[in-house]
């Protein structure tokens, strides 16, 4: 009996116990509610209302940059960062050896996809130090809690890499997806340029906002070309998203969905692009310039169809450089033409044949015969007197009225074409009196007036001259010219309509007097652009020089050289403005000059101009040239199109260890043909083999380099 009112006892003492545990368990939750909901209140209020109350943004989707056939020059797409967890929990769980073995080989996969050194230019040591394996083996040696998380194997992959990554020996041995995987990708988005270099100065790169005023930080704008100019458009508008409580915790609510930037549609065309870029890279390499520069515009509607801008780099290759083609410079004598439209229109002249005295003015002299000149041999001969002496006629008596003058035609209205550091000509207006209101003699102005007429004391940014050479082109309507010809949005396109300047800066009678005197630059006995000519294409158009100023005064020892006019001269289409800067001994004429016409002339070949290319006068035989081929494709060729055809001739005899004959083949028989005698093959130009610089027939030295030069 005792003993079971000892247990009893004990039973009673166990369920006090228990009881006065969950009564302790009640008080603290009172106790917790009590707390949070009174005596906390205010703090836990706050920190809901905090949460509550904020506000995400959502980046919006940037647009594209389009050519114009739509062909995508610069565009978003989703990728995604390839990496792997070495501190997950599979892995932790596997012995050092077995987890050694299998990572090496994970670690030679890795070496073939996705190398850490330059497969083309490591050598063994580099290889081997910096192959997946050191980098494997640096993790497993640390202490399993130490090791990261987030090894990375690949970056800005194809989102469909991922897929395939986990297919690789060990990564395959984890089933299932997720958590339960150690390899796992992070997805964003990139901006990629699927031409690359091509034009990239006036497409624009985009950067990551670190810190700026007007802009937060980590998000993606232009900082240069059109990504810049146009970033507001490209950029879209931002979403919202606001937190909202769930029955477990807070979800996110998106309040204003973002907007997706403007798709670009320019007017590039990438053939014309391409045409224009490898044009003046051939001739810049040719007479080693230090750079150039080239706009090619649409005459009638001023879209800029090709831009580019090249800079000889350290190892004597170019590269796409600063745009100088809306930088201003020191035009020279391609200023001219404007001065005699000015002239036309003003009627101080009014006929070409109409002379002048070419005799020495204003501290220059002119050194070609005649002294007396008509208009067209003013222009023809470049005579700084001559165009001088007729500007006189009517602006000496007030020479700051010549500023006006060019102010009256747009000479100096922003032109917004869309490519970024536009600036607009400087040109200084003439006034009696400095900016501290000293007085300037009339004979000091007169000599300013004499080389503002002529090219010099002003500053003009090439697109600017090619506007007024294009207006004379187009009967005198100075047309905007501009980079973009649409913007595309989900509700369609918004085309932005063809602008002027000015309607009319000249009448078309003047505009064909012009024509007539920049005709005689190219096509006159003493023209200073007779090297340009082609009587395939007839171009026209005006040289100019000018001494480039370095560290406040002019370089003697180079020169700036430049040429600008239009194409095909009955009928223009193209107009075509090309600065380069070069060594004093060169010339515009064997430059600039030589640029417009390799650009005309394959533009000519390819049907761009009119619909059948035209031939060189004298030729005879209008049959289509086939070039010569290895393996006898020419032949085949030419009995596929069933009608009279040329072959380039082309030697066969190819003695081993000899250099072959190349010349009349295509690029990739040649390429091949050299190849094979192991020579390291670089080409210029386009079309078939015309020259190589090792002759054919000597000894081929394998390694050795070989230049081969095509044309058309």
């Amino acid at each position: 009996m005792a003993a079971k009112e000892g247990n009893k006892y004990r039973i009673f003492i166990r369920y006090g116990v228990i009881t006065g545990a969950f009564l302790l368990m009640a008080f603290g939750i009172i106790w917790n509610m009590f707390r949070t909901t009174v005596v906390e209140a205010n703090a836990w209020n706050e920190r809901a209302e905090k949460q509550l109350s904020r506000i995400d943004t959502i980046a919006p989707e940037r647009g594209s940059i389009l050519a114009a056939n739509g062909n995508i020059l610069a565009c978003n797409v989703r990728v995604c960062d390839i990496k792997i967890d070495m501190r997950h929990n599979k892995i932790k769980a596997m012995s050092k050896q077995n987890l050694i073995a299998k990572l090496d080989s994970l670690a030679d996969t890795l070496d073939v996809r996705y190398p850490r050194f330059d497969p083309q230019t490591a050598d063994a040591t580099t290889r081997k130090a910096k192959s997946w394996r050191v980098r494997l083996h640096e993790e497993i040696e640390k202490a399993p809690d130490k090791r990261t998380r987030s090894l990375t194997i690949a970056r800005h992959r194809p989102l469909e890499e991922f897929d395939s990554a986990r297919k690789f020996v060990f990564i395959r041995d984890f089933k299932g997806a997720g958590f339960r995987c150690p390899l796992y990708k992070e997805e964003h988005s990139r901006r990629i340029y699927p031409y690359g270099k091509m034009a990239n100065r006036s497409i624009g790169r985009v950067h990551e906002v670190v810190k700026d005023s007007t802009k937060r930080k980590g998000e993606i704008h232009g900082y240069s070309g059109l990504e810049k100019d146009l970033d507001s458009l490209l950029y879209g508008k931002p979403g919202y998203a606001k937190q909202v409580p769930l029955t477990k915790g807070y979800g996110t609510w998106v309040t204003t969905p973002p907007t997706p930037g403007y798709d670009l549609l320019t007017t590039i065309d990438i053939d014309l692009q391409d045409i224009v870029e490898e044009s003046l890279q051939d001739i810049c390499s040719e007479t080693n310039c230090e750079w150039g520069t080239a706009i090619l515009m649409e005459v009638s509607t001023g879209e800029i169809k090709a831009l580019s801008s090249i800079e000889r780099m350290t190892d004597g290759t170019y590269g796409e450089a600063l745009n100088r083609a809306v930088l201003p410079y020191e035009p020279g004598s391609v200023i001219k033409p404007i001065s005699m439209m000015i002239a036309f229109e003003d009627g101080i002249v009014s006929s070409v044949n109409q002379t002048v005295d070419c005799s020495p003015f204003q501290r220059t002299s002119d050194p070609h015969a005649p002294t007396v000149k008509t208009m067209k041999q003013v222009i023809e001969m470049s005579s700084n007197t001559g165009i001088a002496r007729i500007i006189f006629q009517r602006y000496a008596a007030d020479p700051a009225k010549y500023h006006d003058r060019l102010a009256s035609i747009g000479f100096f209205d922003k032109i917004n074409s869309g490519i970024a550091g536009e600036q607009i000509p400087q040109v200084r207006r003439l006034e009696p009196q400095n900016s501290k209101g000293q007085p300037i003699t009339l004979t000091s102005r007169h000599l300013d007036l004499a080389r503002q007429a002529y090219g010099y004391n002003t500053m003009v940014p090439p697109l600017y001259t090619l506007a007024f050479y294009n207006a004379i082109a187009n009967h005198g309507r100075l047309v905007r010219p501009h980079l973009v010809r649409a913007l595309r949005s989900e509700k369609g396109d918004s085309i932005i309509p063809i602008s002027y300047i000015r309607d009319q800066i000249c009448s078309p009678e003047t505009a064909e007097k012009v024509k007539q005197c920049i005709h005689e630059v190219v096509w006159g006995e003493h023209g200073t652009a007779r090297l340009v000519r082609d009587d395939r294409i007839k171009i026209v158009g005006k040289t100019g020089t000018a001494f480039p100023v370095e560290k406040g005064q002019y370089n003697a020892a180079k020169r700036r050289f430049a040429f600008a006019g239009f194409f095909p001269y009955e009928v223009p289409k193209y107009s075509c403005m090309v600065l380069v800067q070069g060594a004093a001994g060169l010339s515009a004429n064997r430059t600039s000059g030589q640029v417009m016409k390799q650009i005309a002339i394959k533009m000519n070949a390819r049907g761009l101009l009119q619909e059948t290319p035209r031939l060189k006068a004298g030729t005879t035989d209008n049959r289509p040239t086939i070039a010569a081929s290895f393996g006898n494709d020419s032949e085949k060729i030419a009995a596929t199109l069933k009608q009279p055809v040329k072959q380039a001739k082309a030697k066969r005899d190819y003695p081993s260890g000899k250099v072959p004959d190349v010349t009349g083949y295509d690029l990739r028989s040649a390429v091949n043909l050299l190849e094979s005698r192991g020579l390291n093959v670089t080409v210029q130009g386009a079309g078939r083999v015309v020259s190589q610089s090792i002759p054919a027939g000597s000894t081929a030295v394998r390694g050795q380099k070989i230049s081969i030069r095509l044309a058309i």
